[in-house]
């Protein structure tokens, strides 16, 4: 029998890697199902409007805080007409508590009148046409799909998503579209939705950003990062190196100005 080429190699290897992390996966979600079997969408509404209104103003803030500035919001602006027709003065007071409230009040704007006047005051239903709401990326449009009208179209990824997912080895890619791509061939397309919300529960509750809970988590003994987490802590030698380098004291160099490096003088992304 000939000897494999390397392109038949890596293809095999490709494939045998991407059989593993469906297994993976498919344990992942079948241990937080059970982990978190009341993970849903955390943001309070009673329509798409309202979804795809609470999901912009959710960049950058809490879901808690946004539910509390929206119960009296949809008050006052009950439908897309509504928002429409409010002033940016007006939408700025209105959603100040979720933060960027200058830039989130010319979305939420925009965003309604062109539901308006382009889509007979009703949320559109594909992902084409809710990308092309000013505002409205990606995930956003993920979330009304899925959450208002139960169709998979796509994974949500937010921090929590791109974060456990990246722990998991599931993904190696820090660009939520990509991660969004890595995972959808992983998850079974009717557990689309439900798979996100299970992880962004589980990251905020176990898989902390700064200091998970490996210890405690129903999937240390198949993620790669607790693993290696769990022998750091246990190694000594390490915890000392890990010491010493916080021991070390800061270098003089200038800091560098807000405007340029800090993460605190950026705009958040008009698109969510």
């Amino acid at each position: 029998m000939p000897h494999a080429s390397l392109s038949q190699l890596a293809t095999r290897n490709w494939y045998r890697c991407r059989v593993d992390l469906k297994k993976r996966a498919a344990e992942v979600n079948k241990r937080l199902a059970k982990r978190h079997p009341d993970a849903k969408c955390a943001l309070d509404f009673t329509n798409a409007f309202e979804l795809l209104m609470a999901t912009i103003l959710s960049a950058q803030s809490t879901d808690a805080r946004v539910n509390i500035v929206t119960k009296s919001l949809f008050r006052k602006y009950p439908d897309p007409a509504a928002f429409a027709a409010a002033s940016q003065v007006e939408m700025e007071t209105a959603v100040k508590q979720t933060g960027f409230f200058r830039n989130k009040a010319k979305a939420v704007i925009a965003c309604s009148k062109a539901i308006v006047e382009k889509h007979g005051r009703e949320v559109p239903r594909t992902m084409d046409e809710l990308t092309a709401l000013p505002g409205v990326g990606r995930k956003t449009a993920n979330v009304v799909l899925g959450n208002a009208f139960g169709m998979q179209e796509g994974i949500v990824v937010d921090t929590h998503v791109g974060r456990v997912a990246g722990r998991l080895g599931l993904t190696a890619n820090g660009d939520p579209v990509k991660i969004e791509q890595d995972l959808m061939p992983l998850v079974p397309r009717k557990d689309w939705t439900i798979f996100a919300h299970r992880l962004i529960f589980h990251g905020r509750q176990t898989c902390i950003a700064r200091k998970p809970k490996c210890e405690e988590c129903v999937l240390n003994d198949i993620c790669p990062s607790a693993e290696l987490a769990m022998v750091d802590r246990r190694s000594p030698s390490r915890s000392t190196a890990r010491s010493a380098r916080r021991a070390t004291p800061p270098s003089k160099t200038r800091a560098r100005s807000r405007t340029s490096g800090s993460p605190r003088g950026r705009k958040p992304s008009t698109k969510v």
